[in-house]
């Protein structure tokens, strides 16, 4: 973080330099910790540059040049999504900087950085990372500026690219460059984008194809009848000569080859063959084009099938190898087992850092997602298979925040990951789940070769209860309630054991348009595991909330959708707190939809399906609207919105109209707030849980109430040494 501290270590020089637009905290759920932390336990020197000021170059040559490459990351969140809400307003709060002070990292974060290294110290390695880089890699929908934007890649004048689970590619990449290889040789590592000089490969007996053989645009040509009678095509009528006999032909046996010899054959071809994917200039003018390269972007993502991809961006290429193959169980818990001070650099004090008060005593147990919802980014950066740590690593893990995290009370506050209940859950065949080519595993109905037993999650849960000195273990990730109800006893675990007062799961919407859109399961599944929560939670006597979350705005929804969720929501006594509005980030899926108004999830073509997406500011705030009903600021724009649908007989003031004819009293106003359900921000602070994000609703149980768990009080922490090679 600074020169003295080089200097206590005794170190005239860094081999590695990373530059982060966030706080630093020595904690593996941050990338710049993890990653910093493995380089150093391979012997590296590895110094880091937090939330630099970008006017100028000289903040960059703060710790010298570097020996190897400067490494350069956005944070853990893509910078645009962290300053700017859905209504490309700044937010007023960055949760990844000390006392959650905006501003302090420029906009597109990663470029910026990039730029200012290269002008610190031209000629030196740039290797830029990070969701950001992830979701940039190619030509990509920028909802901000509202135009297709080229990868990051020629922008940053970046080395390489590394995007996905880095930590294999980056060990291998420092390994070769501290060998003495160019990093520009370096073309041959998974999970890596660079630049290319047009059609390079990178041996002669590679192939390329180009991506309409992989998904055809256009309309679906009719296969031909196999009962018609009639001769269509003389082709293989046999050749004559010109006085009638047969032509002689080339014969070759038949050679019958097993069906290993055929996989075998087929992976060897598909490993050597790249798809070249619309150019830059083609799918920046032409949305068929560029749902076309989404839909192929996308089928290519499992990495025991994905081939290389190439996209040309002026006269040069943007090369991507296949996805990083997932780490190993004991490489995953070689990444989370390392010496993390589990701590904010102790420059910043005693300042609030937001992100570390969510997370200081948490412990993440897998990562990847299989769900594939269409709006969300975690696919694209680390993938759909699950790679989960092992149960004693999980376990060390709660005894080393137990007896070294200052303020630690005995309560475990989340044991999760992006989806609470997939640790674990994997394809029941490793050769099926290498030539899967579905997007979710989960929609539309649960795949049948998809592995749900929640056996290991149960036992790891127990195993976690009775560590000594911990009183409780909470689950906060969000939760998969369409393959938890495949496991009532799991169920039953979790709303007894690991619920502290609110739960949080995600239906997004009630309406089956909506919903196929986000690959998102029907509510059957959410009154399913309703009904088990609240049986579960009446067995125990305890008083616990579920949170749904909701989506307005998302690519698939009309207005008498949203009408019909806002009724849905009135039916079942739901007052949204809060909003979540959807935000179209780079490359989902989604996003794709709200450019293009096409769908990715089918073949593409001018006269494939046309996906009504709302776009219109007024639109999205009327569909913002009817999330809050019961919002008197609201009930003018639902007022004219019900009139133009031709709805005006929901509005009234009995119990089957949605919003009053007339405004209310502020009087009345308070007095109907004063009756409301307790938001969701109420109820995390009653049961001392971190605030909820918008979208949420709250669904109470018929429990006896329980008594709350205490807030966790606030302490000091430690910050263990760095060492030194």
């Amino acid at each position: 973080m600074s020169r003295a501290e080089m200097d206590k270590l005794g170190w005239d020089s860094c081999d590695v330099i990373l530059v982060t637009g966030d706080a630093y905290i020595d904690h593996p759920s941050f990338g710049m910790a993890l990653i910093g932390r493995l380089l150093e336990a391979q012997g590296y020197r590895v110094g880091i540059i937090s939330q630099p000021d970008w006017h100028s170059a000289e903040p960059f040559r703060a710790l010298g040049k570097p020996n190897l490459y400067f490494g350069v990351t956005a944070g853990n969140m893509d910078s645009m999504i962290n300053r700017y809400t859905s209504d490309r307003k700044i937010r007023s709060e960055d949760a990844y900087t000390a006392n959650g002070e905006p501003n302090k990292r420029p906009d597109r974060a990663l470029t910026v950085y990039a730029q200012r290294v290269r002008e610190a110290y031209p000629g030196v390695n740039v290797v830029i990372g990070s969701i950001e880089a992830s979701l940039r890699r190619i030509a990509h929908y920028d909802y901000w500026s509202d135009k297709v934007r080229r990868s990051v890649l020629p922008d940053s004048k970046a080395d390489i690219l590394i995007f996905g689970n880095a930590e294999r590619a980056l060990v291998d990449l420092t390994r070769r460059v501290a060998s003495g290889e160019p990093i520009s040789n370096i073309r041959d590592l998974r999970g890596t984008a660079f630049m290319v000089p047009r059609d390079w490969k990178p041996d002669d007996d590679w192939a390329e194809t180009d991506s309409t053989r992989v998904d055809m645009p256009g309309k679906i040509e009719p296969h031909p009848d196999p009962y018609e009678m009639k001769m269509k095509d003389a082709s293989c009528k046999t050749e004559e000569t010109k006085d009638g006999t047969p032509a002689e032909t080339n014969v070759k046996p038949i050679r019958i080859m097993s069906r290993e010899e055929r996989r075998a054959a087929e992976k060897e071809v598909r490993s050597r063959t790249v798809v070249r994917l619309p150019s830059f200039d083609d799918v920046k003018d032409d949305p068929v084009l560029y749902a076309h390269a989404s839909r192929v972007f996308h089928l290519e993502s499992n990495p025991g099938n994905a081939r290389a991809l190439v996209q040309a961006h002026g006269e040069r290429d943007v090369w991507l190898n296949p996805p990083p193959l997932p780490l190993a169980m004991d490489e995953m818990d070689g990444v989370y087992d390392m010496n993390y001070a589990r701590a904010p650099h102790p420059s910043y004090g005693k300042a609030r850092i937001p992100a570390w008060d969510m997370i200081r005593f948490s412990v993440n147990i897998m990562r990847g997602c299989f769900g594939g919802c269409t709006f969300c980014s975690i696919t694209e950066h680390e993938g759909r298979i699950i790679q989960s740590r092992s149960e004693p690593s999980i376990l060390r893990e709660i005894e080393e925040i137990r007896d070294k995290v200052k303020g630690f009370t005995g309560t475990i506050s989340d044991l999760g990951g992006p989806t609470a209940n997939m640790y674990r859950l994997a394809c029941r065949d490793k050769r099926i789940e290498e030539s899967c080519r579905r997007l979710s595993c989960v929609f539309p109905s649960i795949c049948s070769n998809l592995n749900t037993d929640h056996g290991k999650l149960i036992q790891l849960y127990r195993k976690a209860r009775a560590i000594p000195g911990i009183k409780k273990i909470l689950v906060s990730s969000g939760l998969r309630y369409d393959i938890a109800v495949r496991s009532p006893e799991y169920v039953k675990e979790l709303v007894t054991h690991h619920v502290g007062g609110l739960l949080k799961i995600a239906p997004e919407h009630s309406e089956e348009g909506p919903l196929s859109k986000m690959m998102k399961p029907g509510m059957g599944s959410y009154y399913k595991f309703k009904e088990l929560f609240e049986k579960y939670s009446k067995e125990a006597g305890k008083e616990q909330y579920l949170i749904p979350y909701f989506i307005a705005a998302h690519p698939g929804t009309t207005d008498e959708d949203m009408l019909n969720l806002a009724l849905w929501l009135k039916q079942n006594n739901f007052r949204l707190d809060q909003v979540q509005t959807f935000l179209p980030t780079p490359m989902a899926m989604a996003t794709t939809m709200y450019h293009t108004r096409k769908n990715p999830l089918r073949k593409i073509g001018a006269d494939s399906e046309t996906v009504e997406t709302p776009r219109i500011g007024k639109i999205r705030k009327l569909h913002k609207a009817f999330l809050r009903y019961h919002d008197p600021e609201n009930w003018p724009a639902l007022r004219e919105g019900l009139q133009r649908m031709g709805r005006s007989d929901l509005i009234g003031s009995s119990e089957h109209h949605l919003v009053p004819r007339h405004d209310p009293s502020p009087a009345a106003v308070a007095a109907e707030r004063r009756r409301e359900t307790p938001g969701p921000n109420q109820l995390a602070r009653k049961f001392g849980q971190n605030k909820p994000r918008p979208g949420a609703a709250i669904v109470r149980t018929s429990g006896t109430p329980g008594r709350p768990t205490a807030p966790a009080r606030k302490g000091t922490v430690i910050v263990a040494k760095r060492g030194r090679r």
